[in-house]
């Protein structure tokens, strides 16, 4: 059926023909073959990286058969798509707008292995041959048709590519029939070889010496596996053909070869035995192929971690000999969802156990686990008595006997799960694999795991290049001076928390804080000799600051910590420090994306040190505590959590939103003292987005639980809207003083109510008295003034009038009366007074007044207020005419005799 136009400029297409992405010659092979098979049909070619192929593709075959793009297709044209040489979801990105209309026939045509995303096709042709480009020549055959020189060449073309010229053990006997009729029908040998002849760039020759260089064989349970790694700083479309030479070069039998580029790893893998199904592997890693040939392209990975999979899944799935069941303990030692805490680690002790499973009730299905130290630190707490359900992680990864150890690893490396349910059919749990069964199983060959499994490895990678680039060249010499101090000392220095999470998230951050493995404060001392600067410090926090002037002569600060275990003498309490590693530092921290360290010393500058995932938490954006405790510890840590979340828009994972209503559960925010409530709530309110932190605490009852005044309602949400966005505005004018704006949106949350209420709240939050005299005089100030415009704007609308309301506000109040009225006029009238009125002055003083004859009194001032008043209004508007004003006023009061006010005043 011949294309027409849409109304959309795109073009009907009944039925389309396509391949999948990052095509290869067997892939535009196919297209064209299966357009012989469909008369009139659309043919859609879906890109490449190949850059002999996308050259040829322009060149010839744009011309020869019309190919389309995705965006030219009308999508709700299409009847029949025709997908070859894949089945697979996810390599057809560029069709899935056509694949969700369920009345669209989807015919497949493929000679790659089944994996578990394959489409189902209302009809299927898939072959186990060397290439779909010969299963659609069969096809083409038994029709009768004939082909063109150019057709027959490029079905060949398909062919010679994916046989490697009729090479790979991949290559059956109907390749060769479907060859040999193309070579009657005119196929070109002098074109294919032209075409697969590919010479390398400087470029390319040097990323196969890198290649040559680094590769390394592995002993994979027997079998001789090599792997070879690159980097390069932009994309290599031809890197398959690296893997290609290396693989003749070396006469290799299995070679995995992993190139960075840009944000991404591409694992290119080859197999010439059938022990090793490449095909699986890639699969595993997200992408696919056969098992003798297979690719894979992993984004936001690093080349180790990547390579840490790729163990994981060699010694799962190559000559295999362990399976879960072989490592599982039995019988299964778990206690009851309806089990204290207390109870459940009075078990984990009696069997010296570090985790074990709850069950739901009377069953032996898993409901979540909890670790010895959790238990034994609640019960520290006074918390023996509350169920185990309160604290128990929910978050559970089970397997299943038959399962493979990459199964095992996945969960206890990836998602630091440190016990494992083996489960049978019916979800029961018949055994538990720990993560000390699978150290002590592969103890004599650690290359079993990545690295990052093994006890008291750090999961490091160095970012010297990106402090560097990030930062200030000033703040980049501090680091290295603090590196070569910690040299000289002999300890490890590091820079810690806030400062790193924002450096990986690339934003803005400058606040120094450093932690020094040895003592903090001898060690601030030093730096503070090096920098002309002077130590403040804090000997029951074993913390200094070092105070110094930089190179503009402003003031600067590093903040300076000992490496410090914190512990609490009781929940909400401050805590108690003791000396410990960077690693124990680390885990007194809130959250995992606050868990961070950068090395300084010389040796190491700028290696990155993660023990516990934080780098796949801010990828994923995750908030997520480091302990089941953490709130219980310092409740705190609720309100941080809810600030990061919406600061950085991350999410506060399920596990730890449970333990939040937990602690909420426990009283434990009433208990907070009122500075440290205080202080948090100052912290929300200095976002850019206060209402979305107030709306998420009221979602966890979290502003009733602080005070009942501070409970949201929609009339308090539209005011603290408006607040939001007249602070914003305010800031732009760069105005002095600048609003405060804790003080704006406290107004905004005490609408409504009552004085005594408000007073008790600010009871609450240890307020000192003058500060809370302050805020409740503003609050009946600004109440007052906003019914005073009311009037104002009826009966009067004078700019003098407008100024005597406004003027002894405070820039706070002036903002709360722009945010809570709903009059626009209002509105605006006060923003006039900020932007015009405020700053307003008479031209004359009184010194004028004097040299008018005046005698200085208290009527100067009734003088001047008039002469402003009369300026405002427009009345007189230079010098001369104020001064004129005033000795008119002068007279009108007795001109230089006694003088009093006027009875008005």
């Amino acid at each position: 059926m011949p294309e027409t136009s849409s109304s959309q400029g795109t073009i009907a297409a009944p039925v389309v023909v396509t391949a999948h992405a990052n095509a290869d010659f067997d892939a535009l092979a196919s297209i064209v073959a299966a357009g012989k098979l469909y008369p009139g049909a659309t043919l859609l070619f879906p890109g490449s990286q190949e850059r002999t192929l996308r050259h040829f593709f322009i060149k010839s075959a744009t011309y020869l058969f019309n190919f389309k793009q995705a965006k030219e297709i009308d999508v709700n044209s299409v009847k029949t798509l025709v997908i070859v040489d894949t089945r697979q979801y996810s390599r057809v990105p560029h069709v899935h707008a056509i694949l969700e209309r369920p009345e669209v026939q989807v015919h497949l045509y493929d000679h790659h292995p089944e994996t578990e995303e394959d489409i189902k096709g209302t009809y299927c042709q898939v072959q186990n041959w060397g290439a779909t480009a010969s299963i659609l020549t069969h096809e083409i055959m038994r029709t009768g048709a004939s082909l063109t020189t150019d057709e027959a060449t490029i079905l060949g073309l398909g062919i010679f590519e994916d046989t490697g010229s009729f090479t790979f053990a991949s290559t059956t006997e109907h390749d060769f029939v479907a060859a040999g009729w193309l070579k009657k029908q005119g196929m070109d040998l002098n074109t294919i070889s032209e075409l697969l002849t590919r010479d390398l760039t400087s470029e390319q020759i040097g990323i196969l010496n890198e290649l040559l260089e680094s590769a390394h064989t592995h002993d994979i349970n027997g079998i001789p596996v090599v792997i070879a790694e690159a980097s390069m700083d932009a994309y290599m479309g031809d890197f398959a053909l690296l893997a290609h030479k290396l693989m003749d070069m070396e006469n290799i039998q299995v070679l995995f070869t992993l190139g960075r580029m840009e944000d991404r790893v591409q694992v290119v893998a080859r197999s010439r035995i059938s022990d090793v199904n490449v095909g699986e592997i890639c699969t595993e890693l997200g992408g696919g192929g056969h098992s003798y040939a297979a690719s894979a392209s992993v984004k936001f990975k690093t080349l180790s971690q990547v390579k840490d999979e790729l163990f994981s899944l060699l010694y799962s799935a190559v000559n295999k000999q362990l399976s879960v069941g072989a490592l599982m303990s039995s019988p299964v030692i778990s206690e009851d969802e309806t089990a204290s805490i207390a109870k459940v680690a009075e078990t984990m002790q009696r069997f010296g156990l570090k985790a074990i499973p709850i069950m739901h009730p009377g069953t032996a299905v898993c409901s979540g686990y909890i670790e010895y130290q959790t238990a034994t630190r609640a019960t520290a707490h006074g918390l023996g008595e509350v169920p185990v359900t309160d604290y128990m992680n929910r978050e559970l990864s089970t397997a299943t006997p038959d399962d493979s150890l990459h199964t095992l690893m996945e969960t206890i490396v990836g998602q630091r799960q440190r016990i494992v349910p083996v489960t049978d059919v019916n979800g029961n749990a018949i055994g538990v694999v720990t993560r000390t069964d699978l150290i002590n199983t592969i103890i004599e060959e650690p290359a079993r795991i990545p690295e990052t499994l093994q006890p008291e490895k750090k999961r490091e990678r160095n970012i010297q290049t990106i402090v560097r680039e990030k930062l200030p060249r000033q703040h980049v010499a501090w680091l290295e001076l603090a590196g070569r101090l910690g040299d000289a000392m002999g300890v490890s220095v590091y820079i810690v928390g806030g400062f790193v999470r924002d450096l990986m998230l690339g934003r803005p951050n400058l606040d120094l804080d450093i932690v020094v493995e040895g003592e903090g404060i001898a060690f601030a001392k030093r730096l503070a000799e090096e920098l002309n600067g002077r130590v403040r410090e804090h000997q029951k926090f074993k913390t200094a600051v070092v105070i110094f002037e930089d190179e503009s002569g402003k003031e600067s600060r590093i903040d300076v910590a000992t490496a410090r275990l914190e512990y609490y003498e009781y929940p909400a309490a401050l805590p108690t420090v003791e000396l410990s590693s960077i690693k124990m530092d680390l885990f007194r921290r809130d959250f995992t994306i606050n868990a961070l360290a950068v090395q300084l010393n010389s040796e190491g500058f700028g290696r990155l040190v993660d023990f516990f995932g934080s780098q796949q938490d801010i990828k994923d954006k995750r908030i997520r505590v480091l302990h089941s405790l953490s709130f219980v510890e310092d409740p705190t840590r609720i309100l941080r959590a809810i600030r990061f979340e919406k600061r950085y828009n991350f999410v506060i994972g399920p596990q730890t939103s449970r333990l939040i209503k937990n602690a909420l559960g426990l009283g434990l925010i009433e208990k907070l003292s009122g500075s440290r409530l205080f202080h948090e709530l100052q912290l929300i309110m200095n976002e850019a987005s206060p209402l979305a932190c107030f709306k998420r605490m009221e979602e966890f009852d979290l502003l009733r639980a602080a005070h009942p005044v501070l409970a949201l309602s929609y009339g308090k949400e539209q005011i603290i809207e408006d607040l939001e966005k007249v602070l914003g505005w305010h800031r732009l004018l760069y105005q002095d003083p600048p609003a405060e704006a804790w003080i704006a949106l406290l107004l905004g949350l005490c609408h409504n109510a009552k004085y005594a209420e408000v007073s008790d709240l600010l009871g609450r939050l240890y307020l000192p008295r003058k500060q809370a005299k302050d805020f409740l005089m503003l609050r009946e100030n600004s109440r007052e003034a906003a019914a005073l415009l009311s009037t104002w704007l009826r009966k009067d609308r004078s700019m003098s009038g407008l100024y005597n309301i406004l003027h002894s506000l405070p820039v706070e109040g002036l903002l709360y009366i722009m945010a809570r009225t709903k009059i626009e006029e209002i509105r605006k009238f006060v923003s006039h007074y900020l932007t015009k009125l405020r700053d307003i002055e008479p031209d004359i003083t009184g010194e004028d007044l004097q040299v008018l004859g005046g005698t200085p009194s208290p009527c100067f001032g009734v003088v001047l207020n008039e002469i402003l008043a009369a300026k405002l209004d427009g009345i007189v508007t230079n010098r001369k005419d104020q001064l004129e004003m005033a000795y008119e006023l002068l007279g009108k009061y007795n001109f230089g005799k006694d003088w009093h006010l006027p009875s008005s005043t």
